[in-house]
């Protein structure tokens, strides 16, 4: 039995990975920030709940603990993520973000997935097929966002795509360290979700595809890779 735990899974593409993964079979933890969420999320999945709020030592910590008491993890899947969108639902550009705005971010999707994967990482090279999985963006691909002719040059937020970025090189990174363990960032594309106001054009069946298939990665999978629905992408 597969052990698997998805942050940021009681709601969006983060409950639609736990779901897809428990009816493969996966033993699936749902972490989630706030506990009564999180509890009925996982009641409705037919999963374990674990609280964990992954800018929080303490939290993060606890739940590690928790995992291991019930006896230890193979997949973890970093997905807690956040964008940081105005009220009105719109991006802070070049002109107005502040360095506190870009920490706030990074504090979710960079030094959070660094945090939990570190608290994990001693469960996980317990296990015989260790896999991590981190939920990235396409907006992460510099080439894209630099390509007036690319479908993301529209986008003018720095906190956000920077933040990504940051993440696909921690997953490369991580990978070259771990190569006993199989170590990807996703892209699961403009998906509707709480995360950009539902403006994303897919849904989260679509969103979770690449996701779900890198965390049943064999261990001859890919690893140290960035890939999307359709495939490997380019970083």
């Amino acid at each position: 039995m597969t052990t698997t735990l998805v942050t940021g899974a009681n709601k969006g593409i983060g409950y639609e990975t736990a779901r897809q993964l428990v009816a493969a079979g996966h033993t699936v933890y749902v972490g989630a920030r706030d506990a009564e969420r999180g509890r009925a999320a996982a009641e409705r999945l037919g999963a374990r709940f674990v609280q964990l709020d992954v800018t929080d030592d303490a939290s993060v910590a606890a739940a590690a603990e928790t995992v291991e008491a019930g006896g230890g993890l193979d997949v973890l899947v970093n997905n807690a993520g956040v964008e940081g969108r105005t009220s009105d639902g719109g991006v802070i550009g070049a002109a107005d973000v502040t360095a506190d705005q870009l920490r706030d971010l990074y504090e979710t999707n960079v030094f959070g997935i660094v945090r939990v994967t570190g608290a994990f990482l001693p469960l996980l090279r317990r296990s015989a097929n260790p896999v991590v999985v981190n939920v990235s963006s396409g907006l992460g691909r510099t080439a894209d966002l630099a390509d007036p002719a690319s479908f993301t040059h529209f986008y003018q937020g720095v906190a956000y795509p920077s933040s990504k970025a940051a993440l696909n090189m921690v997953t490369v990174q991580y990978a070259k360290a771990f190569p006993e363990m199989r170590i990807n960032a996703v892209d699961p594309g403009y998906t509707k979700t709480d995360l950009n106001h539902n403006t994303g054009f897919q849904t989260v069946e679509q969103g979770a595809e690449a996701t779900v298939r890198l965390a049943q990665a064999g261990p001859d999978g890919p690893t140290g890779g960035f890939f999307a629905a359709s495939g490997p992408v380019a970083w």
